[in-house]
């Protein structure tokens, strides 16, 4: 609670915190949209394929056209403006910027970007849960020999979660479960970009404004997103996934302790140590009463007697039996908050949320019967979605990541629901990411649970 004082600390030093954004789009516009407002916080540059989206961005979140107008990197640094560049190497060159945000949303692009800005000695943070599922725990490692910090993104869930599981930890609490909620019923999980707005409530005018992605929103509706960030959490935690996938319980806040603990205890967890979402929809499309669509939750339990009457004492939400609690946060901001993981990068030296093992994967699986010869289209594509399951599973099953699931070939028919493998694909990879792949199945022998 001090990153606030030690920024103001670098301001009267003349050391502003400088940072380069890789990616303009919703996440770092939510990002940009906050930094003109924090002393002591410059924004370099910001490296965007498309220059003049980027520039859109900027005019989006109403920053003053000369602000953004830097035409180099060196100008930026002289005038305190932030420079737009295409070239996301310039800004990882950079002496002065000390942590790189990477915010593409896509996979190979955000390990190549993470390796890069590692071996600058630039602090990452990993807006890109993408490429930190596919080979986070590495890059984490990698960063760590560096002497710099490999971090989850503050304000997303995932760095949340993990913030709420150092917190059970750290008052000894017996951790249960970690998850998130969202807005899901079994019919989501084969929605496409074309039927996925049918699940929104949002406006033609909104949609049509440039903000929104139908592949993104997608992969929220058909459960990509929860399985790619669950499995996230469970790598930075030690927490496994479900061997058959996340469950998606339907739970209200008054149902979290009675859900998520095991089943042997009445609950619906396979056992202690899980991750997995808490559903805002019951199976026929009803809305959960008192759901946490937008909050991470944690269940956990009182190691004693006098633990478990002081939950009862404190108004805590517990279950029938009063040694099951839960905690949660019922809001999260995405790229608004994610300049707490800057600064903690930059003045703490520490992540907010970090993975530390192959525990968990995030793996391609069909959404119905293809054939041979057709094209796999990715994360919130037509094709496949992903399923959250233990490592030591994915490595059993020679599993695709859906990292790696985008324009790929079938070289053999699949079936609805088979977890697509790597021997099911025609594999184009022009960043060695199945060597990295295979290096971080070191990091599997030191606990891959399930």
């Amino acid at each position: 609670m001090n990153l606030s004082s030690k920024l103001a600390a670098r301001v009267a030093e003349g050391k502003p915190v400088r940072v380069g954004l890789i990616g303009a789009g919703k996440f770092g516009s939510m990002i940009l949209a906050q930094a003109r407002h924090i002393k002591g916080l410059h924004v370099v540059g910001v490296a965007d394929l498309d220059v003049q989206k980027a520039r859109g961005s900027f005019e989006r979140v109403h920053w003053p056209r000369e602000q953004f107008a830097a035409t180099s990197a060196q100008d930026a640094l002289a005038s305190g403006r932030t420079w737009i560049t295409e070239d996301a190497a310039a800004l990882v060159a950079c002496d002065e910027i000390e942590c790189i945000i990477e915010a593409t949303g896509h996979p190979l692009a955000g390990t190549r970007h993470a390796l890069a800005a590692i071996a600058a000695g630039k602090h990452v943070v990993m807006v890109n849960v993408e490429a930190d599922v596919m080979v986070g725990a590495l890059l984490a490692e990698k960063a760590r020999a560096a002497g710099v910090v490999y971090s989850m993104a503050y304000g997303d869930q995932p760095a949340a979660m993990c913030e709420l599981v150092d917190w059970v930890n750290s008052c000894g609490f017996e951790l249960v479960a970690a998850g998130k909620g969202m807005n899901f019923c079994p019919s989501y999980r084969y929605s496409t970009p074309d039927t996925v707005w049918d699940y929104f409530d949002f406006t033609p005018e909104q949609v049509a404004s440039g903000d929104f992605n139908p592949k993104m929103y997608n992969s929220f509706t058909d459960g990509t997103k929860a399985a790619i960030e669950m499995a996230a959490v469970a790598n930075a935690t030690g927490m496994d996934c479900p061997v058959n996938g996340l469950a998606f319980p339907p739970a209200g806040l008054q149902d979290l302790a009675e859900v998520f603990k095991p089943v042997s205890e009445g609950g619906q967890l396979e056992k202690e140590g899980i991750v997995d979402i808490a559903a805002s929809r019951e199976p026929d499309g009803r809305t959960v009463l008192n759901n946490i669509q937008y909050g991470m939750f944690v269940t956990f339990r009182a190691p004693n007697e006098y633990t478990r009457q002081c939950f009862n004492q404190y108004g805590l939400m517990t279950d029938k039996s009063g040694w099951y609690g839960s905690m949660w946060r019922p809001f999260h901001l995405i790229g608004l908050e994610t300049a707490v993981s800057v600064l903690s990068a930059c003045l703490r030296h520490e992540p907010t949320g970090e993975s530390r093992l192959f525990r968990a994967d995030a793996v391609a699986t069909a959404k119905g019967a293809f054939e041979a010869g057709d094209y796999l289209d990715g994360e919130g594509g037509f094709k496949v979605w992903a399923k959250a399951i233990p490592a030591r599973e994915s490595v059993a099953l020679n599993a695709l990541p859906i990292g790696l699931a985008h324009h790929v070939r079938l070289k053999r028919s699949v079936r609805r629901d088979q977890v697509v493998s790597l021997d099911d694909v025609d594999i184009v990879d022009d960043l060695d990411i199945h060597s990295l792949r295979q290096e971080q199945r070191r990091l599997l022998s030191q606990g891959a649970g399930g």
